[in-house]
């Protein structure tokens, strides 16, 4: 698996944002933001994001807490402070890295697991790139802190091509979001099955393969 670094980036705001970075050895095919699941960067991200690479993909992860990683209670009170400004902020640090590095919008995309899910969608109902995947995602139907919309509320938004992978639990949730995507006007596809880490990878990155060549 291609190795990850951490570095830190600095704002134009005076913040500064940490970001997790793996570059293919081949030829770049694009570049893809990671969103974190609700622990923090892990090392499950951070092996999905050198995965990605071995995949020819240029990955970012963005740190979106302050903390690299939070446990226990802290995991609910994190979650609950996630501000959509800012972290729109965040992944649009990552997408101007993208584009410092010679990648077109066109060829940007975003894939997130969990919070990171929601994040992804939100992100793909507000900005303009290639394609996006959502791997499960709370929020659905009730916002997920008070800074983010639920996702049925932006869903007739979505601006690129979204999938969403969800497990096969009858979810009334679920299925009124597919409900609400089925309104948006651009390619999407939210699929329910038990899903395997396998099966939920190889549909993600056929899903990137298929819309941003």
């Amino acid at each position: 698996m291609t190795s990850t670094r951490t570095e830190t980036l600095s704002l134009t705001d005076g913040r500064e944002l940490r970001v997790t970075i793996a570059e293919p050895d081949s030829a770049v095919r694009g570049g893809l933001v990671v969103l974190h699941e609700a622990r923090g960067i892990t090392t499950g991200v951070r092996t999905l994001v050198g995965s990605l690479a071995d995949e020819g993909w240029l990955a970012i992860a963005p740190h979106l807490y302050d903390e690299d990683r939070v446990h226990g209670a802290d995991i609910k009170d994190q979650v609950s402070k996630l501000n959509g400004d800012r972290l729109l902020a965040d992944t649009d640090v990552a997408f101007v890295w993208l584009g410092q590095q010679g990648v077109s919008a066109d060829q940007m995309g975003v894939v997130g697991f969990d919070i990171g899910g929601t994040v992804a969608m939100v992100v793909a109902a507000s900005r303009s790139i290639g394609a996006a995947v959502t791997v499960q995602a709370p929020g659905i139907l009730e916002p997920l802190s008070e800074g983010l919309p639920a996702l049925v509320d932006v869903a007739a938004d979505l601006s690129c091509p979204w999938l969403g992978i969800f497990g096969d639990d009858d979810s009334e949730e679920v299925s009124k979001l597919r409900d609400a995507v089925i309104s948006s006007e651009t390619a999407s596809d939210l699929v329910r099955f038990t899903v395997s880490s396998d099966e939920a990878w190889v549909r993600a990155l056929n899903w990137f393969d298929a819309h941003m060549r």
